[in-house]
C-alpha cells in the first residue's frame, strides 16, 4: 500500500464561500469583495448551482470607460467589456459559463486549469454543478508547506520500491528545503531520469538531484532533470 495518496481539491479548498445571486447589484458585489478580501465571487441560481463568476476584471470596465468615448475600432474589439461597463447586476457582468473544478480533482489538475484559463480562484462544484467550495492559487501552494521529513518518508515508501522492487534500496534519500537528493549505486543508470521524474511528482518537492554510482566500476552520475 502506498505511504500517501495525492491530495485533492477537497483537501485544501475553502468550504465557507461568499457568493452572490444573478440579481446582486454592482455596488454590493464590490462591497462583498472588499469585505471578504477576495478577487472573485461565484454567481448562483436556484439551490446553489454555479452559473458564472464575477471577478475584479469583470468590474473594471465600468471605471475604465466611465469618462471615455471609445472610437469605433475599440468598440468593435472590446464589445464584451463595453457591455460589462453598462452592467448593473452580477448577471450583466459575470463571466459565463464558470470555469470550475470537481472536489476529487488533484491539485496538479486544478493548477493546470488555473494556468490555462488565467484565473486565480476556481469554484468547486458537485457533479450536479452545485457549489461546494472555492480553491485559490494559495490553497494549491500549501503542498510546499510539507516538512522535509514528510517528503523523505514518501520518497522512501513510494518511489524507491518502484525502482528496486523486492529488495532493499541501495539509494539513500535526503531532503533540504524541499530539494530531494538521491545518493548511492544504481545497477542501471538509465533509471536515473526515471527516478527524478517519480520524485518530482511527490507533492512538496521543489527540485531533485541524483548523485548515483553505477554498480561495479565507480562512475558518478549527477542529474536534476525529470
Amino acid at each position: 500500500m502506498l505511504y500517501g495518496s495525492p491530495r485533492v481539491v477537497s483537501d485544501v479548498m475553502t468550504h465557507t464561500v461568499v457568493a452572490v445571486g444573478r440579481d446582486a447589484p454592482f455596488k454590493e458585489i464590490v462591497a462583498l469583495m472588499q469585505q471578504w478580501k477576495v478577487s472573485a465571487l461565484p454567481v448562483l441560481e436556484g439551490e446553489g448551482r454555479v452559473v458564472g463568476v464575477v471577478s475584479e476584471a469583470d468590474l473594471l470596465p465600468k471605471e475604465e470607460f466611465r469618462d471615455s468615448d471609445p472610437d469605433r475600432f475599440t468598440q468593435m474589439r472590446r464589445l464584451a467589456d463595453l457591455a460589462k461597463a453598462g452592467g448593473l447586476t452580477a448577471a450583466d457582468v459575470m463571466s459565463a459559463p464558470a470555469v470550475t473544478v470537481r472536489p476529487h480533482a488533484t491539485l496538479a489538475e486544478a493548477a493546470r486549469i488555473m494556468a490555462r484559463r488565467r484565473v486565480k480562484r476556481l469554484p468547486v462544484v458537485s457533479s450536479g454543478g452545485l457549489l461546494e467550495g472555492v480553491v485559490s492559487r494559495g490553497d494549491l501552494l500549501r503542498v510546499f508547506l510539507r516538512t522535509d521529513q514528510e517528503i523523505a518518508d514518501e520518497v522512501e515508501h513510494n518511489v524507491l520500491p518502484l525502482l528496486f522492487p523486492g529488495a532493499s534500496s541501495p539509494v539513500r534519500v535526503s531532503v533540504a528545503g524541499g530539494v530531494v537528493t538521491l545518493t548511492g549505486p544504481f545497477r542501471d543508470t538509465s533509471l536515473v531520469p526515471v527516478a527524478a521524474r517519480l520524485v518530482r511528482a511527490v507533492e512538496g518537492v521543489v527540485d531533485v538531484e541524483c548523485r548515483v554510482e553505477r554498480e561495479g566500476p565507480r562512475e558518478a552520475v549527477v542529474s536534476s532533470n525529470p
